[in-house]
């Protein structure tokens, strides 16, 4: 049965990254509660859909997860055992945008700690992302119009200027981590997904259900972000 979506105060009148850091406690404290049981069994069905939306993409690149993020070793593997080229990112010093190639879940390991596991071999350029047909990005909440609610480090975000123009961007959340009532704060390198995949299904979102109630039905409640910094 999925969970209720996750209740996010309005940030009017916050700059945006003190903002960003008050709705990321509280997402990462839902996820921590829910059960280790539930998430192993979402990552199966994180793969299921995963594979769906990507489709026939020859390189996908993606993340590995840790802690209480949504796994994706079970997509990871099951991109690798369709003959995927499956690009993960390789922090490197001073987290460099630099990606290697997932050859088996036994090959990825912390190279630093605090860092998610990262693939061995040749290391790529930040570039190398423009030979994905299909981006999957850890996300810890997603509103109607695309905006990701990242980790905090702006990986994705600036290494996401490299890719293809056109390449969809897939963001993989919980069902409840889709957010309705509010808009998500934005800062001037966010780029925002297309697609949002979940353990229950997949979808765009332009003209999606979702949006619609969202930007439609709930107008009236949905309160745009505004970043009040002065410079």
């Amino acid at each position: 049965m999925q969970r209720p979506q996750i209740s996010l105060p309005h940030t009017d009148g916050y700059e945006a990254e003190d903002a960003k850091q008050m709705l990321r406690q509280l997402v990462r404290t839902a996820r921590a509660q829910r059960p280790e049981r539930a998430k192993l069994a979402a990552g199966a069905r994180f793969a299921e859909h995963g594979l769906q939306a990507v489709g026939h993409a020859g390189c996908v690149a993606a993340y590995v997860s840790q802690g209480d993020e949504p796994r994706s070793y079970e997509l990871l593997e099951a991109l690798h055992q369709r003959g995927v080229r499956v690009l993960l990112p390789v922090l490197g010093p001073g987290l460099a945008r630099t990606w290697g190639v997932y050859t088996s879940a036994a090959d990825l390991q912390v190279r630093a700690p605090g860092r998610p596991p990262e693939p061995g071999g040749d290391v790529l350029p930040a570039e190398a992302i423009s030979e994905a047909d299909a981006v999957v990005a850890p996300a810890l909440a997603i509103d109607a119009v695309g905006t990701r609610l990242g980790q905090g480090g702006g990986w994705y975000d600036r290494v996401l200027l490299h890719a293809r123009p056109g390449t969809p961007v897939f963001a993989m959340i919980y069902g409840e981590e889709l957010i309705r009532d509010v808009l998500l704060p934005v800062a001037e390198h966010d780029m925002p997904v297309d697609a949002v995949i979940t353990p229950d299904h997949w979808f765009l979102l332009e003209g999606s259900v979702f949006q619609a109630e969202a930007l439609g039905g709930q107008s009236d409640a949905l309160t745009p972000f505004a970043d009040e910094r002065t410079d």
